[in-house]
């Protein structure tokens, strides 16, 4: 009885090591794929676009980037574009977004250089960015992006540190599966870039801005975990008309969650959530989204 309990003993160790060697070797592999990828130069030209002093256009820059494009929050580069507040995501990675006034990362950048990030993901040296989800944003039309590179260099420099920003074995296991893009270029069909259509007040062009919460709603917008993310970190909710999301919901009741972060029940939202961007939605933008969620399948929690 003994020589059979200790060779089923042996014989779940070994299972166990095996198990346990392979999942090294893929985790290794993985970290390594991702590696490989944030070194590749992307053969992606340079445009070239000219700024305007238009004050309508710089008006438009400026509120893409507090609203629709949240670079102002604290939790990205922050009011005055010097950087942002750092966030600690456990093993997934540490995340600052960097200076980026011409005191810092805007005098190293062209015009068009800063084009090409924003709709391509791809950083002064030809590589890829990390985490900024150019790929979400880059819908934008040329007028647009011109405007935002117009607004910022109306931006005063500011003379900051940038914090750390670091991708862990976590975030870069998931990057290859898909789950957490942070190799940002990566998830960019660079010679196939949808644009949107003109602003309207419809599903259409709320489906474009829709795309702005799957970082962390997930693709489905149905909320849940975000993998790999530390428990601290607020569970993204469900966007979707269903009993668990937005089922019976006005488009009166999704104004007042922008304006005021509170929700239907009374919930009020965590800070997580980037409410000094979303307030500043038009009511163009709000009634867009607002149409494409309601097209959305009713999809239970937690089904991202």
């Amino acid at each position: 009885m003994k020589k059979w309990a200790t060779r089923i003993l042996q014989g779940l160790l070994a299972v166990a090591l095996v198990v346990g060697l392979s999942g090294f070797i893929y985790v290794r592999a993985e970290v390594s794929a991702f590696d490989k990828s944030m070194e590749r130069v992307y053969e992606v030209p340079v445009p070239t676009i000219a700024l305007s002093k238009d004050p309508a256009v710089i008006e438009r820059g400026k509120h893409l980037t507090h609203s629709v494009m949240p670079c102002a929050i604290d939790d990205c580069h922050g009011g005055n574009f010097a950087g942002g507040k750092t966030a600690a995501m456990g093993p997934l990675a540490t995340l600052t977004a960097p200076n980026i006034t011409s005191a810092a990362l805007g005098a190293a950048y062209t015009d068009g250089e800063i084009a090409r990030l924003l709709r391509h993901g791809i950083k002064k040296d030809g590589r890829s960015l990390r985490f900024m989800p150019a790929q979400d944003s880059n819908w934008l039309p040329d007028s647009d992006i011109v405007a935002i590179v117009s607004y910022l260099r109306t931006m005063p420099p500011v003379a900051a540190p940038n914090g750390p920003c670091e991708i862990g074995t976590l975030g870069k296991v998931l990057d290859q599966r898909g789950q957490v893009p942070l190799d940002v270029a990566r998830h960019i069909d660079h010679d196939h870039v949808e644009l949107g259509p003109p602003p309207a007040p419809t599903a259409d062009y709320g489906r474009f801005l829709g795309r702005l919460c799957t970082g962390c709603h997930g693709e489905h917008l149905s909320g849940g975990p975000i993998p790999g993310a530390p428990s601290s970190l607020p569970i993204p909710l469900n966007l979707t008309p269903h009993e668990t999301g937005l089922k019976g919901w006005t488009y009166d009741d999704f104004a007042k969650l922008l304006d005021t972060g509170n929700r239907k029940n009374g919930q009020k939202l965590k800070p997580f959530m980037p409410l000094s961007a979303f307030k500043n939605y038009d009511d163009t933008e709000r009634h867009a989204l607002f149409a494409y969620l309601q097209t959305l399948p009713p999809t239970p929690f937690g089904n991202r």
